[in-house]
């Protein structure tokens, strides 16, 4: 895995979550702070879930199970076709009404 670092995170604004009056209480924990009326993500936090997010697919993968790529949003669409055909693997870029 590309090693990702807090820094790189911070540089893209990774932290930034939701406005403090928009939330759900189930989200506590992940939450580091609040600045601006903003609620700012606890990075450390994140870059562990993501490890286990990677192993878990890296592990299934490698036990020849299909992994799914989703990813819907515009900003996003492109990759997720990229690295899914890549992987030899399905995927859904865009919104589709069902």
């Amino acid at each position: 895995m590309a090693v990702l670092s807090m820094k790189q995170f911070l540089e893209a604004g990774a932290h930034f979550g939701h406005q403090t009056k928009r939330w759900h209480p189930a989200m506590a924990p992940y939450i580091y702070g609040a600045k601006g009326g903003i609620h700012i993500i606890d990075l450390r936090q994140t870059l562990r879930k993501l490890k286990d997010a990677y192993d878990f697919v890296k592990k299934s993968s490698a036990q020849g199970q299909t992994v799914l790529f989703v990813g819907t949003k515009p900003q996003i669409s492109r990759v997720v076709r990229e690295e899914a055909e890549r992987c030899n693997s399905p995927f859904v870029n865009y919104r589709w009404l069902g």
